[in-house]
């Protein structure tokens, strides 16, 4: 089984820069999308094969998540249980025979913090919400965290500590959700790889030096990590500010 997810920063922008062509050459079993700033309506999709679920924030232009998957869903849940509202479409869970899926856009503390509170009161309530799941099925999710896990997963370290996607609140939180039964499946396979970044800049040359951040991810349950053929990044796919990952499974 192949899946692929991605922060398209825009997919009517995406599509128009080559989208189609690689979600075609692709042929994921499952694609997941984030960010794909519209609403209902503002674009159709021929995706032959493909079951189509968006989740549209109410504010236009803005978040949104979508899941394309060949194979029907048993379930679609729209936003975390227990949310009364979720109104910027930030994620999606699909139940499948064997496992859940759930592809999430992960609010963005801001460049000032001003939105930390917000951020970390969504990682505890996901958490929560992951575990639920995880008491029924495995759990793969996906999508955009908004955070650089580790020192290697982003180009400066020294310099970017506590700024917004590495502060030690918002890398904490990750290493709590791992520690409940959970890996990275990257560096699960590549522990050590070094220039591995799925997010640059629009600043001038910053992707061309891969002067980047690595904080697109498909993290996996414990029991399904022995299930993982190969984890990639196609850092080479332009389209957006992110670049696509990869996840096969033998499932």
């Amino acid at each position: 089984m192949k899946l692929v997810s991605w922060n398209v920063n825009g997919i009517r922008a995406c599509v128009k820069k080559g989208f189609l062509d690689f979600f075609m050459e692709e042929n994921a079993d499952i694609f997941c999308i984030q960010e794909s700033k519209l609403q209902e309506g503002q674009i159709e999709l021929n995706l032959d094969g493909y079951h189509q679920y968006w989740n549209y924030a109410e504010k236009k232009g803005y978040s949104g998540t979508a899941v394309f998957t060949k194979e029907k869903p048993l379930y679609v849940s729209y936003g975390i249980a227990g949310r009364e509202t979720e109104p910027e479409g930030r994620s999606l869970t699909l139940e499948f025979e064997n496992f859940y899926l759930l592809n999430v856009y992960t609010p963005n503390s801001k460049r000032d913090l001003a939105r930390l509170p917000y951020r970390l009161e969504w990682e505890d309530e996901i958490r929560e919400y992951i575990l639920e799941l995880e008491q029924k099925k495995p759990v793969i999710l996906c999508g955009d965290l908004n955070v650089a896990h580790l020192d290697i997963d982003l180009k400066n370290a020294r310099s970017n500590r506590g700024n917004s996607g590495f502060t030690d609140e918002e890398r904490g939180k990750m290493t709590s959700l791992l520690s409940e039964g959970f890996v990275d499946s990257f560096r699960y396979l590549y522990p050590e790889q070094e220039g591995a970044y799925t997010w640059w800049s629009y600043m001038a040359k910053v992707r061309e030096r891969n002067i980047g951040w690595r904080i697109d991810y498909f993290i996996v349950s414990d029991k399904l990590k022995e299930h993982i053929l190969d984890s990639k990044i196609y850092c080479d796919i332009m389209g957006s500010d992110h670049c696509p990952i990869m996840l096969e499974m033998a499932l």
